[in-house]
């Protein structure tokens, strides 16, 4: 089992019941009030939506990588979560006027980096 890997598929089951439990009510339940028509409404939902199956699909991709080895799923969740940390930064930058008010991208910052390190240890594994 690659401990890396199962702590990051850890962080991403905890992420996901913030984003559902916590998130839900702070902004999903928010947009479905305030959002001028139905249209609107319902993309947000299914955007909110989008996110959660992400997430769950994060979690269930790091567990399965904790006991098999795929370098290019490693690579496109890498590349996933790199993609959300630029949104994060670019939006919290450039709307917010700053890193903190979006903290998110310090939890897709650590997954990157374990599944970083969990690839090299499996690396080392099979290199003994």
């Amino acid at each position: 089992m690659n401990i890396p890997l199962t702590i990051a598929g850890a962080i991403m089951v905890l992420t996901t019941g913030v984003h559902v439990f916590a998130g839900g009510p702070e902004y999903h339940d928010v947009y479905q009030t305030v959002l001028p028509t139905a249209h609107l409404a319902s993309m947000a939902a299914v955007l909110w939506h989008v996110i959660t199956i992400n997430l769950i699909v994060f979690a269930g991709a790091y567990f399965w990588l904790a006991q098999h080895s795929s370098r290019p799923l490693m690579i496109a969740l890498a590349a996933m979560q790199i993609g959300w940390i630029g949104l994060f930064l670019f939006y919290g930058t450039t709307m917010l006027g700053s890193l903190w008010p979006m903290p998110q991208w310090v939890i897709f910052s650590a997954t990157v980096l374990l599944t970083i390190y969990g690839a090299r240890q499996r690396d080392v594994a099979l290199a003994t």
